[in-house]
C-alpha cells in the first residue's frame, strides 16, 4: 500500500493559509476545517502556489505556552519551514517509519515538485489497519477453507 493509495481514498484537498495570516487566523480555521495542520503557501509566480511551511496545533500550544499574543503574532514567525515530505510512491510501512523517526504528524506528499496532497499518521495508521484486517481474514479463510 502507497500513499497514493491513502490519497485515492482520502482526497487531495489540502486547507491552506497565508504566511501574514495570525495565529488566531490558524486557530479559526483548523477549528472551522477540523483539521491539525495547515499548510502555509503564497502565490508562485506564474500561478499555482508555493508551500513556504506548515503550520500545525502543537505550534499554536507552543505559542501559548510562550504566552505569545494569537491575534497578532504572524503565522511566518512560527510556523515549520523546513517540510519533510512524501511521495505517492512512498509506502505505508516507510512513512510510517519517517513520521515516527521525524516526530511529526502531518505530511505533504509531492509528485515532480507538486502538492498532490496531504497525509496524517492517522491516515496511515487507519491505512495500515485496514491492511491488516484483510491479510488476517485471507489467513483465516485460508486455515479454514
Amino acid at each position: 500500500m502507497t500513499l497514493n493509495d491513502i490519497l485515492s481514498e482520502k482526497g487531495s484537498h489540502v486547507y491552506t493559509i497565508s504566511p501574514a495570516a495570525t495565529l488566531d487566523d490558524v486557530v479559526q480555521k483548523l477549528v472551522e476545517c477540523n483539521c491539525g495542520s495547515l499548510l502555509v503557501c503564497e502565490p508562485a509566480p506564474g500561478g499555482g502556489q508555493s508551500i513556504l511551511g506548515i503550520i500545525t496545533e502543537r505550534d499554536i500550544l507552543r505559542a501559548c505556552a510562550a504566552h505569545l499574543p494569537l491575534a497578532e503574532v504572524p503565522v511566518e514567525n512560527v510556523m515549520t519551514r523546513n517540510l519533510v515530505t512524501g511521495h505517492p510512491d512512498d509506502s505505508v510501512e516507510e512513512v510510517m517509519g519517517l513520521l515516527t523517526e521525524k516526530r511529526i504528524r502531518h505530511l505533504p506528499v509531492l509528485n515532480q515538485g507538486c502538492l498532490v496532497g496531504l497525509i496524517s499518521i492517522g491516515d496511515v495508521v487507519k491505512a495500515q489497519y485496514r491492511q491488516t484486517l484483510v491479510e488476517n481474514h485471507y489467513l483465516k479463510t485460508y486455515l479454514h477453507g
